[in-house]
């Protein structure tokens, strides 16, 4: 959480808008330089002066708060974001999009967890069946 000084001088420099937005999607303001965006309108922020070590970078998902999901973040931006490299993809080539033959062109979100997860099943029978016991009448 922010103290009251540091969520005025948040307000003054990102707007009342942009303000509101992140109230509501983080509970937090930052504020910082846009990086960059990815081709699913995810927008990527720094801020290394008034941030915690570790919690300088994020993400600003474009869809609203019950759809977020790490597995919308490109792989080039997760490791920037992931401090697993020093600089975004914008400026390494290595890292951008649509350079690697193996890359998805469109986004799969992750399943797990929902109707249409991945469930193994078996093709041999069963060593065993199940009893189903039988009521007499009376």
């Amino acid at each position: 959480m922010s103290t009251i000084l540091r969520t005025l001088r948040n307000l003054r420099r990102v707007g009342l808008k942009d303000y509101a937005h992140q109230m509501q999607n983080i509970g937090d303001t930052k504020a910082g330089t846009l990086i960059g965006t990815d081709r699913w309108g995810n927008k990527y922020y720094e801020n290394m002066a008034e941030e915690l070590p570790l919690r300088t970078r994020w993400v600003d998902y474009k869809t609203n708060w019950p759809e977020w999901e790490p597995s919308q973040i490109e792989p080039g931006w997760h490791a920037w974001i992931s401090y697993l490299v020093d600089a975004p993809p914008t400026a390494d080539k290595l890292l951008q999009a649509g350079t690697r033959h193996f890359e998805a062109p469109e986004h799969r979100p992750n399943l797990t967890q929902t109707r249409a997860a991945f469930r193994t099943y078996s093709t041999t029978r069963p060593k065993y069946s199940a009893w189903t016991p039988v009521a007499a009448p009376r």
